[in-house]
């Protein structure tokens, strides 16, 4: 009887550790929650006016549960009233609610009722994650110095390897000569005393034919050489200035894919792209704050939040009171892509007519980390594309009827931009 007793409890026992135990195990994961699932969640819902570490136009809400329990006495459930409904709780005559509405000037936060009791777990799980500590960049592998030869062939090179014919070609007449002297020895052949005598200079001086021959060979490497480089007057491929604000392409365009035609927004529509307006740069930068993204042991994260502070130093922005000074500075860019007064290029015919990618003249520009002028922008390079591009006449009226015409005057099915006028003077000259 006493062993079906101590069984019975003992089995009750069980039962009841393991209600316990599930009990707890369900509390502790709903307190835990994903911080995964909550990054995801703050991003979508919060992060326009929250930053973790930051005051932006919300609090910084890095331990927010934590510190509101610690230092207000308040548990999750006010959380979730907050996040659901701040109107009401703010109506209802919550004092902390009101302290935080009045604080932050009467803006009320927008309400997420759609939010479920996992999905605020979530976000604060995320939030009570502890900041990560600053990487520090490791050194890259195979890096060269500035004064080290990156590429291409150097002028040293080209005067060595000319010194170097020079000489041979003296070693190689002098054993000519030294040749021929011996042959005329052998022969018996008796060579005049004041041959023997006169030096290789004098001979060739002497000597009319190969004066001409090397008169005219130095005047037409010289006219080759002099129109080469009068032909690079104007030329500025490869121009690359220092900005007096760093400004990567590669970040913008490359990473995080913002389209070329946001900042240049008069390319569309206008015969110039434009140069952004600083404040087109702060509707991203109000939030964006900080670089987090890849550094190098050039580009540090410092050096790209140093340039965030300059673009807030121009804009008149105050990032510590979220909210413009009045005193702005002026930004001297420097111009990279510049045409002749007397050349005529229209932004908006190539962009909105012409359809062309931004990449088509300016070249991989979300792969330079510094603007620099990849094409060389000339006369000829702008022809040759006229020459080569077959003009895009789908569903475009305006070149329906001339596209129908000049296609039976040429014979083709599709027209080049030279076919169409492109090759005329008065399309770029004024």
């Amino acid at each position: 009887m006493k062993q079906v007793i101590h069984r019975k409890l003992s089995t009750r026992i069980i039962g009841l550790g393991l209600i316990v135990l599930l009990a707890f195990t369900a509390s502790l994961s709903a307190q835990t929650g994903d911080p995964a699932k909550g990054k995801t969640l703050f991003n979508s819902n919060c992060a326009a006016c929250h930053q973790l570490d930051k005051k932006m136009t919300g609090p910084a809400l890095r331990n927010m549960e934590a510190r509101l329990a610690d230092e207000e006495g308040l548990d999750k459930d006010w959380l979730y009233a907050w996040i659901r409904n701040s109107s009401g709780l703010i109506k209802s005559g919550d004092a902390y609610a009101n302290k935080i509405y009045n604080e932050y000037g009467g803006a009320a936060m927008t309400p997420f009722p759609q939010l479920s009791d996992e999905d605020i777990d979530n976000i604060l799980a995320y939030t009570a994650e502890e900041k990560p500590a600053p990487t520090t960049p490791a050194p890259v592998a195979g890096a060269v110095s500035g004064s080290e030869t990156t590429g291409g062939i150097s002028n040293e090179i080209i005067l060595g390897a000319l010194a170097i014919l020079f000489l041979l070609l003296a070693i190689g007449l002098y054993l000519v000569n030294k040749t021929l002297r011996r042959f005329a020895a052998a022969q018996n052949i008796e060579v005049p005393e004041d041959s023997k005598r006169k030096p290789l200079w004098k001979a060739f001086i002497e000597n009319q034919f190969l004066l001409l021959v090397v008169a005219v060979f130095f005047l037409l490497a010289s006219a080759y050489f002099a129109f080469g480089y009068l032909m690079q007057v104007g030329v500025d491929q490869g121009y690359q200035p220092v900005q007096p604000i760093h400004f990567s392409h590669k970040i913008h365009a490359g990473d995080n894919g913002i389209d070329c035609k946001y900042c240049h927004s008069s390319a569309r529509v206008s015969k110039t792209s434009g140069i952004p307006s600083l404040n087109v740069c702060m509707n991203c930068h109000k939030s964006v704050y900080e670089y987090t993204g890849e550094t190098s042991a050039e580009y540090t994260k410092e050096f790209y939040d140093g340039e965030i502070q300059k673009l807030y130093a121009a804009a008149g922005w105050s990032d510590a009171e979220q909210k413009y000074t009045g005193e702005s500075q002026p930004v001297k860019w420097v111009r990279i892509h510049n045409l002749p007064d007397f050349v005529y290029f229209n932004h908006s015919q190539h962009v909105s007519v012409g359809g062309l990618e931004c990449q088509t003249c300016h070249g991989p520009v979300q792969e330079m980390e510094v603007m620099y002028q990849h094409a060389p922008l000339t006369m000829g390079w702008c022809i040759d594309c006229h020459r080569t591009t077959d003009v895009n006449v789908e569903d475009n009226a305006y070149y329906t009827k001339i596209h129908e015409e000049l296609s039976k005057k040429y014979g083709v099915e599709k027209l080049t931009v030279a076919e169409m006028g492109g090759l005329e003077c008065g399309k770029c000259h004024y």
